[in-house]
């Protein structure tokens, strides 16, 4: 009992104890803040990039892709078909955006992929990263009424109202300036003194164009012309009532942000939904041809992982199919080139991989078969690794503390010299002795360690509030969302992890007792005594 109250005699009275429950108190708490943020971002990536790509995923290098697609999922649902919770096939094709932005033109390149969108939302959470509420429920590439501004704040007017409204207000322009032109034509004439001529002259447009060629937004075609490329566009083409083949855009490819003079993050859009992009893509053809395509923007997408949302364009399989020229015209087999599946909750991914390995071996078929972890490998890895290296820093934050509890407990075990002595004159073994040192060590650890979790389940759950302190005091943004991607700053507390933090902390102040404990407990009695 005695050891019990010495201990906690020396915590109250000693203040150099404080110190040393002060330095675990921080180590513990960073520790646990840090671990904490990591493990928000860990989890926060791992689901946006399990939700952007299937279990397994196997892409075709050919040219023209795999051709009969239904035939390789039969054979995939033969191999691993009780594995399988969904599967789906896509187009994958490099190509150049165009937007015309206040009549400059705006290229990036982005990775076209023609979907199948009943069944790519059952391999990946295509739908809730789309900007439309209706098209996070149902995915269609026809251009909504309106509503998308609903979704996000500061959004400009999109739909088929905006479209209607800026098709008429482009034909007001296209008339006028047919107006100007002709009565500039009609006054050159009348001063060079020629004659009138029976018919209308074609008249130019001098509008601006879409930047890579074709017709001027909101014009007509004229009869028996179709515009290259166009597949079903009506042979006449009116965008106040038309709408070219619809394309889901990765919203940073038509955006840029940027800070007000206010310090507020804003959104700039080259391009909403109604207005009409043009693409450049290869065909499917041993020589290819670029096929020049128009198109009409009916949603955004925004997964908040930059290399998607930057890179990624998506519009209907079938018409992308029928553009590279994906569909045999005498058969109507059609060729894609990415099969992407879904597998069921708690599959062995890597045995699936493996196996569908074996049936299309990389020695006969062009196929590339991974799972998404392979994917993403060395995006993954550099987690783990910083997070492991983060870890072994701070700890060693920890460890000085407990270099300065172990010079702590030095001078006390000398300044209490004759006390042990006393202990000892009294009957009080050696082991006894060292007990007290080792408890004293040991609720040092309990109670920084303990102080520190509080601290730092408390500084977890308030972070993004005391962020924006912090901004305000220093001027300095300390979680940017235009770098990072994230609204807010993500956190998950592990039990796990506090569990071993705590236990860590407590091992070593425990730890940097134990030679102070066994100095004490050597001293002989009565030189303890004479000890001046």
């Amino acid at each position: 009992m005695y050891r019990l109250l010495l201990c906690f005699r020396y915590l109250r009275t000693r203040y150099i104890a404080l110190a040393s429950i002060i330095s675990v108190t921080l180590g513990v708490a960073t520790l646990i803040v840090v671990n904490s943020v990591m493990a928000g971002f860990s989890a926060e990536m791992h689901e946006r990039l399990h939700g952007l790509a299937s279990d397994i995923v196997i892409e075709c290098h050919a040219s023209g892709g795999m051709p009969d697609p239904d035939a390789h999922l039969d054979e995939i649902n033969r191999i691993v078909g009780d594995q399988i919770a969904g599967s789906s096939v896509s187009v994958h094709v490099p190509s150049m955006l165009g937007i015309d932005f206040n009549g400059q033109l705006i290229t990036h390149h982005v990775n076209l992929v023609g979907i199948d969108a009943e069944t790519y939302d059952n391999v990946s959470h295509f739908g809730r990263y789309l900007l439309h509420p209706d098209n996070k429920e149902s995915v269609t590439f026809d251009l909504r009424e309106d509503g998308y501004e609903e979704s996000r704040e500061g959004f400009p007017h999109s739909g088929w109202k905006y479209r209607r409204d800026h098709a008429r207000m482009e034909k007001a322009w296209e008339a006028e300036r047919k107006r100007i032109a002709e009565l500039s034509r009609e006054a050159a004439r009348l001063a060079s003194g020629k004659p009138q001529k029976d018919s209308p002259e074609m008249v130019e447009s001098d509008g601006p164009t879409i930047g890579f060629g074709g017709p001027t937004l909101g014009t007509v075609l004229p009869e028996g012309i179709r515009e290259e490329g166009a597949g079903e566009s009506p042979v006449y083409f009116d965008a106040e009532t038309d709408q070219y083949p619809g394309i889901i855009l990765g919203i940073a490819t038509c955006s840029n942000k940027s800070r007000d003079a206010e310090g507020n993050v804003r959104d700039h859009y080259y391009c909403r939904p109604g207005d009409d992009v043009r693409l450049m893509f290869p065909n499917a053809s041993d020589k290819p041809k670029v096929v020049n395509q128009k198109f009409t923007v009916v949603d955004l997408y925004e997964s908040g992982m930059s290399e998607y949302d930057s890179t990624f364009a998506f519009v209907r399989l079938d018409q992308l199919q029928d553009f590279r020229g994906m569909i045999d015209p005498i058969s109507g087999t059609t060729s894609v080139t990415t099969i992407q599946l879904k597998l069921i909750e708690g599959a062995d991914l890597n045995a699936v991989r493996d196996a569908l390995r074996q049936r299309f071996p990389p020695d006969t078929y062009a196929y590339s078969i991974q799972t998404w972890r392979d994917m993403q490998g060395p995006l993954l890895a550099a987690v783990r690794l910083e997070t492991t290296i983060l870890n072994i820093l701070l700890f060693l934050i920890i460890a000085v503390a407990g270099f300065g509890i172990l010079a702590t407990f030095f001078m006390i075990v000398v300044e209490k010299t004759r006390d042990i002595g006393t202990l000892k004159a009294l009957g009080a073994s050696g082991s006894g002795v060292m007990s007290i040192f080792l408890s004293y060590g040991l609720l040092l650890g309990i109670v920084g360690s303990g102080v520190g979790l509080i601290g730092g389940i408390a500084f977890v759950h308030n972070i993004n509030d005391i962020a924006s302190v912090i901004e305000k005091i220093t001027g300095q943004e300390v979680f940017d969302p235009t770098v990072y991607y994230f609204t807010e700053i993500p956190t998950i507390l592990n039990p796990f992890t506090l569990a071993w933090v705590m236990a860590g902390a407590i091992a070593i102040a425990t730890t940097a007792s134990v030679l102070p404990a066994i100095r004490a407990a050597r001293m002989h009695p009565v030189a303890a005594l004479r000890f001046e």
